[in-house]
């Protein structure tokens, strides 16, 4: 599938209003014809924890966010991106309950990924796993299983919980692929054009390795999964936060892919008031990516910075985030922290709060990010330039809530009333009706402190002008006479 230069809003089912019908019903009252690139939901299915990211299935959407008819109603109007976590399933899922009762004997046993698959008892090496990237203190729970309650060590890559919601799924089982070519298959016959692969890099585990994006057996399960996408017209965007050059060798094979680093390489053009690194990097990165500056999770630092960013130059930048009320996650493995120690996985915030709630450095970062070749997405707490929900952090205890606040449709109305918030429309209208963004992209030399950016098609040119020392930013482009025309952002 061909997909929209255009674009896309990220969105939780429940964020507009609280259910997928009145998401639908913001979108064509407030911002009709606006996400003409599409829309992603974060995951509207059944789970039992990190909102959303344990799913129970993919079969079904969570009766408290509406149905598939609903989804399917979204999609009359835009192409639809969901997640599927190729790493892992519920632990409340039917297929995991059903091993923790019968044990070894479930029909489903054999969906898991146990210890003993990796070491022959079962039993995980220390010196192998301290090489491993972790996204928990051990990569494994110990579940009770069967009858006679024979715990049985279970990776999981993920989860706050011990033990974890998070079930890892042995993607080596023909049962596994079984199941995923079924979800996958839900999805095309729920019209749903784009899926983006949540935790592709952790699906292989090999001791001796990170057990991160082991090359190349994780390259064999992307073709693999991509075979059976491309047979459905579905396209896949895999979620990889790691160093940057596993990235680009991700996209030279044809992959899309995030671009990881262009939020925090705007984030400090615009705090240091330096365009320096950011000019470097538009020359270097690939342009098939999908760009963002915000999402459910926060800025990523490490690994995605790591040969980019020293970590004094990254400290600074951090620094500055904390003192706007950002609060941060971390790297859990020594082996993969700097040798300093700098161990910052990511910055959580609300991308509006930490350039210090102004209109227009917020405005400059989305122009940039526009100006950058992709397909760019907007966070629906940036789109309405939420700012960091302290509260919600301190009733829940989880860090990422600063940037997920849930907007009553009062909420909408208002923040839509907002100059920054009208002003960001119309930049997003401007970005999706310009033909000069089919094109390439030119960088000028300039002073540190000033951005000139030029994307050029035929005869169709836009210049973004950004001025870091006061943020004045302005476009001038060609009009559809192909005459000169301009616009402060």
């Amino acid at each position: 599938m061909e997909l929209k230069n255009k674009v896309q809003l990220i969105t939780y089912p429940d964020s507009f209003g609280g259910n997928l019908r009145n998401l639908n019903q913001a979108l064509r009252e407030w911002f009709p014809g606006v996400f003409e690139g599409g829309i992603h939901i974060l995951p509207p299915y059944p789970s039992s924890g990190d909102r959303g990211f344990a799913p129970l299935t993919y079969l079904e959407i969570d009766p408290t966010f509406g149905n598939w008819e609903d989804v399917r109603e979204i999609g009359k109007d835009h192409d639809l991106l969901l997640d599927l976590m190729v790493n892992h399933i519920s632990a409340k899922s039917v297929f995991f309950q059903d091993f923790l009762r019968n044990g070894r004997s479930s029909q489903w046993a054999d969906l898991f990924l146990t210890t003993d698959k990796l070491w022959p008892d079962g039993k995980p090496v220390e010196g192998e796993v301290a090489q491993m990237f972790l996204r928990r203190k051990q990569p494994w729970s110990v579940f009770e299983t069967g009858t006679d309650k024979t715990g049985v060590l279970v990776w999981t890559t993920f989860g706050k919980e011990d033990p974890s919601q998070q079930i890892d799924l042995d993607i080596n089982a023909p049962l596994t692929k079984e199941l995923l070519t079924r979800f996958l298959e839900n999805f095309a016959a729920n019209g749903v054009r784009i899926v983006r692969l949540d935790a592709v890099g952790y699906v292989v585990k090999k001791p001796g390795t990170s057990c991160f994006f082991v090359d190349p057996e994780v390259y064999l399960f992307l073709d693999w999964i991509k075979e059976q996408a491309d047979r459905l017209q579905i396209t896949l965007l895999p979620e990889v936060h790691s160093h940057h050059t596993i990235q680009y060798k991700l996209a030279s094979k044809g992959f899309w892919i995030y671009d990881f680093v262009l939020p925090y390489a705007i984030l400090e053009a615009l705090v240091m008031k330096t365009g320096r690194r950011l000019k470097d990097y538009l020359t270097i990165r690939p342009e098939k990516q999908f760009t963002m500056l915000d999402c459910h999770d926060g800025i990523p630092v490490k690994p995605d910075l790591d040969d980019l960013v020293s970590t004094d130059e990254a400290r600074r930048v951090v620094d500055i985030c904390m003192q706007r009320g950002a609060n941060l996650s971390y790297v859990y493995s020594e082996k993969h922290k700097s040798s300093d120690g700098f161990d910052i996985h990511q910055i959580r915030c609300s991308y509006y709060s930490v350039l210090g709630s102004d209109d227009d450095a917020y405005l400059a970062a989305r122009a940039l990010q526009f100006f950058a070749p992709g397909i760019p997405q907007v966070y629906y707490v940036g789109l309405l330039a939420g700012e960091n929900d302290l509260e919600n952090v301190n009733r829940t205890g989880e860090g990422r809530e600063i940037n997920r606040h849930n907007f009553t449709m009062e909420e909408i109305e208002s923040a839509c009333k907002k100059p920054v918030v009208k002003r960001l429309t119309e930049l997003i209208r401007f970005r999706n009706s310009h033909p000069a963004f089919e094109g390439k992209l030119m960088i000028s030399e300039t002073a540190d402190h000033l951005i000139e950016l030029t994307r050029e098609y035929g005869n169709h040119r836009c210049r973004l002008s950004i001025d870091l020392t006061t943020y004045h930013t302005s476009i001038g482009y060609t009009d559809q006479n192909g005459l000169l025309a301009e616009y402060t952002v």
